[in-house]
């Protein structure tokens, strides 16, 4: 069988599961309980000066029968004391000496931070997660996203950190920027040798129209949160690739967090750079036990390749993730509908006629629900597969017999144009300038 753990800056860990820190991990009795199940590790519930929390904090957004396809919080920061959080995680630490015990900060002053990195480390933690991504409540304090989203304010309490720690430090990255690179740059100069993302993402997840009061409800009023959950993965994985195929940021160790709810969301995250992964929205959905289908699947998945290990798996993707300006205008594929499988639904001749490329038609014969498509018009843009509600009626057949060409050949060559300097800044970022 393949082998689950990794090692994230020299800490062993017994496999890349980690529990993000979140209410999940808020306390020591619930992470012994998540380690007995099954996770390799636990981000503690972020510790700094406690503060007094909102009622109600959460809001769902659904699809379909689906729950919790969203989740918005506008929970702070730890409310238990210090003092308890620390006991606790030496008490976890004793009890669970393989497993990885990351402690989440967030506080001001420089002497603050090497306060409370030092009661960290002595109460056994083997990171410290500095938390940089809030993007709520702690963001108004000065705290949270509003340094995440200032590089330079970011690289000197990193560097605080880095000074006063002889644990590897990891930086939380927040996604409500307009450039993930810069914080990611900010975060290598400091010398950090890892990063996490992606923190929440600043929402409002709606509005009670009977109070007109936005939601979730605190009395007769609401603010913005965070949002996590299954709807956020796409722009977790889009961040955790430009940093890693980025020549310093890819260099450090990753923990991929957004949206991940079984192991092959996780498969995702590690091919495309990351080391671990973090869980948050899933367990508070379902419960600690979902690491155990995670670690069977991933498990099964490497065997399945003949890959040893995790780190066998980490970054294959990367290389195939490219500038837009990279990809082969050549290459083409249509769509065909297999009638043996086709119900006559008719969705995909819809979808195409209102919302693509008018190129599928409804059969002229009489009593023939299945649709038609005019291969000579498709321009294989996938729609109709994707509303197909029956599995492999539709597929996309290659059809591509011209050389390989990008849009960047073109401009090369002289055949197209681009306006002065605008793909210089990603041409020089890509090579570390």
């Amino acid at each position: 069988m393949a082998d689950l753990s990794i090692d994230f800056c020299g800490i062993r860990s017994p496999n890349p599961f980690w529990l993000a820190s979140a209410p999940p991990t808020n306390t020591g009795d619930q992470v012994m309980r998540a380690f007995d199940a099954g996770w390799g590790g636990a981000v503690w519930k972020t510790l700094g000066n406690p503060i007094v929390n909102v009622s109600s904090r959460f809001g769902g957004i659904n699809l379909g029968n689906s729950r919790l396809m969203g989740l918005n919080n506008i929970e702070l920061i730890t409310d238990r004391p210090l003092e308890v959080n620390f006991r606790e995680m030496r008490e976890v630490k004793r009890r669970y000496p393989r497993n990885t015990l990351i402690a989440s900060l967030m506080v001001e002053t420089k002497e603050e931070w090497k306060e409370i990195i030092q009661r960290s480390e002595d109460a056994g933690a083997d990171m410290l997660e500095l938390n940089f991504g809030c993007p709520h409540g702690m963001c108004e304090r000065g705290m949270g996203s509003a340094v995440g989203a200032e590089p330079n304010v970011l690289e000197e309490l990193a560097r605080w950190a880095v000074e006063f720690a002889s644990v590897p430090v990891i930086v939380k990255l927040t996604p409500n920027v307009g450039d993930i690179l810069e914080p990611g740059e900010a975060a290598v100069r400091a010398g950090v040798p890892a990063l996490s993302l992606i923190n929440t993402v600043k929402s409002i997840m709606g509005v009670d129209l009977e109070r007109m009061v936005p939601l979730p409800r605190v009395g007769d009023a609401s603010t913005n949160g965070g949002y996590c959950g299954p709807a956020v993965k796409p722009i977790a994985l889009h961040l955790l690739a430009q940093l890693a195929r980025h020549p310093q940021c890819g260099k450090l160790a990753i923990s991929g967090i957004g949206g991940i709810a079984n192991w092959r969301d996780a498969a995702e995250f590690i091919a495309l750079g990351a080391s671990s992964v973090q869980v948050c929205t899933a367990v508070m959905h379902y419960g600690y036990r979902i690491v155990e289908d995670m670690i069977e699947g991933l498990s099964d998945f490497l065997d399945e390749r003949g890959m040893k290990s995790v780190s066998e798996l980490r970054g294959r993707a990367v290389p195939q993730f490219r500038d837009w300006g990279e990809l082969d205008l050549s290459y083409r594929v249509v769509a065909r509908i297999d009638a043996d499988k086709c119900i006559g639904c008719q969705l995909c001749s819809v979808a195409c006629q209102d919302g693509a490329h008018q190129c599928i038609h409804p059969s002229k014969e009489a009593g023939n629900r299945v649709p038609v498509v005019d291969e000579a018009e498709c321009i294989g843009c996938n729609l109709c597969q994707l509303v197909c509600p029956v599995p492999g009626c539709i597929s996309m057949a290659e059809v591509s017999s011209s050389p390989r060409e990008s849009w960047n050949d073109r401009i090369a060559r002289g055949t197209d144009s681009v306006p002065g300097g605008l793909e210089t800044t990603a041409a020089a970022r890509r090579k570390g300038a």
